[in-house]
């Protein structure tokens, strides 16, 4: 079954407006819809912004059996590589405010018991959309300082909640498939107006999407 988490409801309605919901279950917190789309058993969670959110989400789908989590929705482009509305499959994902350099000396959103600060995703081959690598962190603000780590980092997306569940999927076991479309893009103006524009198209670009992304879930 395919675990959906979705951060807001204005996101979630690119699923939901072609899901048949058969039941609605609670737990964390968290409402969960289950039922059917494009011919397969889907959960889909809204768990709110931000990285407890998204966690406490991803903990609920799996609860409730997912074999494969997917998480997608709009997101900001940090550089060149990345366009207004386009859509991008993430490879890998990082938490950019976890900060432990000081007490270990790792880099910058290196979880305990990890070597590496990026934690893989999984990219089905069938999803032939460009590859870039995410970073997430409880912020959303034009942060020059933010935005530099990020690009030290190697990011070329940020988010609010693709790393939390990323870190979830990796400690459960389960695939973690993670699919953004660009609402902003830094240094283009500010991104909350850049963000208020671009929300809907970028949603409804990545609609479009949904069922290639599913046929290529098992």
């Amino acid at each position: 079954m395919i675990g959906a988490v979705i951060a807001m409801d204005s996101e979630a309605e690119a699923l939901l407006d072609q899901m048949e919901v058969e039941d609605i279950r609670t737990i964390y917190g968290k409402t969960v819809h289950i039922g059917k789309a494009f011919g397969k058993d889907v959960m889909l969670c809204v768990c709110g912004v931000g990285k407890v959110n998204a966690a406490a989400g991803a903990c609920a789908v799996l609860h409730f059996g997912a074999d494969v989590v997917l998480n997608f929705g709009v997101a900001g482009g940090l550089d060149e590589s990345t366009e207004l509305t386009e859509v991008y499959l993430i490879t890998k994902a990082v938490q950019y405010d976890f900060d432990l350099t000081q007490l270990n000396g790792g880099e910058v959103g290196t979880l305990d018991g990890e070597e590496e600060n990026f934690l893989p995703l999984y990219a089905p081959k069938e999803l032939d959309y460009p590859r870039r690598a995410l970073g997430s962190g409880d912020r959303f603000n034009d942060s020059a300082a933010d935005h530099d780590l990020l690009i030290k980092l190697g990011a070329n997306i940020r988010d609010m909640e693709g790393a939390a569940i990323a870190q979830v999927c990796k400690y459960a076991g389960a695939p973690c498939v993670e699919v953004k479309a660009i609402s902003d893009v830094y240094g283009s103006g500010s991104t909350t107006e850049q963000y208020k524009k671009n929300l809907s198209r970028a949603m409804l670009n990545l609609k479009s999407f949904m069922g290639e992304i599913f046929e290529a879930l098992e």
